[in-house]
């Protein structure tokens, strides 16, 4: 492994590792009221075309980093999808006057 590698490796390690809080706790407790829709649809996409491209250029450090994250992230985007769904689906309270 050359040193170019041990760099790219390194840098995958760091993003996906500073992502997976993030999609731990949305998926331990399915909490995303505070995340946005419009964000994790981008985020999503943008991940899904680096997958792409490092498949395309064969890049294992960017495959492995970018496959872990759009997992990770079409779960966190499914469940805001679901969620929002749900959360229209039910009755709007009215306050009592």
């Amino acid at each position: 492994m050359s040193f170019i590698d041990v760099i790219g490796f390194g840098a995958a390690f760091c993003t996906t590792s500073a992502f997976l809080p993030q999609a731990i706790k949305v998926l331990k407790t399915g909490e995303t009221r505070s995340l946005s829709l419009a964000m994790y649809v981008i985020f999503t996409t943008g991940v899904g075309l680096w997958l792409t491209y490092a498949l395309m250029i064969e890049d294992m450090a960017m495959i492995s980093a970018n496959a872990v994250t759009f997992l990770f992230a079409l779960a966190i985007l499914l469940t805001i999808v679901k969620n929002t769904m749900k959360d229209k689906k039910q009755p709007q309270a009215t306050p009592d006057n």
